[in-house]
């Protein structure tokens, strides 16, 4: 599928089985996979018809959704070694999305043999999409972006963090370290737009954040583990943070080590 022909499909699905549902779930239709790990009748549905029509589209590829590994966990084995997959993330940012928040979000991925290829974020209550392509940059809602401008002072970057741990305690030579929007498909684009210069995530999940890394990457940040290694698809089990630039990523990582 071309890039627009798959921003598309996801503007389809939202507009057909997530947004109908936006401040109208009926009793039954919201359930918790965890304590406050929500999941709605519009999670479900939207994944299997972008499971559908990507399988369908390329047949052989491997689709990776967030409600499937809940389901299974072992859909997630063998991602980063697929020759051609795609993460999904159907209503990102649910909580938000139960609450009647416009702040939610649809983000697929495409990998090639573990790399991640193109990206997708659209807000379907904002009407806001991001598009990504390796080595072609980023698009918002066909405009091409540029990197925000980062202040040369560290204690003047402005970052935004999910945990409340990194927000309470002082990290020199930062400055203080807010609260994200709850949602990866908002606080990717946030840092896209310039609004937080850095972020810094519990320990990732693919579908989270495989699509904004590869955008931030593309306007030459980088997306780096509290360990210092690059984030990948194979990456787990440490927390994670994405910089405006590669020094904004290393410096939060050597301020958060410490």
């Amino acid at each position: 599928m071309e890039t627009q022909a798959v921003l598309q499909l996801i503007e389809s699905v939202a507009a057909e089985l997530i947004t109908p549902r936006f401040r109208s779930l009926a009793d039954g239709e919201v359930s918790e996979k965890a304590p406050g790990d929500y999941v709605t009748v519009a999670d479900a549905e939207a994944e299997v018809a972008l499971t559908e029509a990507l399988l369908a589209a390329h047949p052989g590829s491997v689709v990776v959704g967030e409600e499937a590994v809940a389901a299974d966990a072992s859909v997630l084995d063998g991602l980063a070694e697929a020759e051609h997959a795609w993460v999904v993330d159907p209503v990102d940012g649910t909580r938000n999305f139960v609450r009647g928040s416009a702040d939610h979000a649809v983000m697929v991925a495409e990998l090639r043999r573990g790399e991640t290829v193109r990206a997708w974020i659209h807000q379907p209550q904002h009407r806001a999409s991001w598009v990504a392509e390796r080595g072609a940059g980023v698009w918002q809602d066909g405009r091409r972006l540029s990197a925000p401008v980062v202040p040369a002072d560290p204690a003047d970057w402005r970052g935004a963090a999910s945990r409340t741990r990194w927000r309470e305690a002082v990290h020199p030579p930062l400055g203080p370290i807010g609260q994200g929007w709850w949602c990866c498909g908002v606080d990717y684009p946030n840092l896209l737009a310039g609004t937080v210069d850095f972020l810094v995530h519990a320990p990732p999940k693919p579908w989270d954040h495989l699509p904004g890394t590869l955008m931030v990457r593309e306007l030459g940040g980088e997306a780096l583990l509290l360990s210092g290694e690059r984030y990948g698809p194979a990456s787990g089990g440490e927390p994670l943070v994405i910089g405006l630039t590669r020094e904004v990523a290393t410096t939060v990582v050597g301020a958060l080590a410490v």
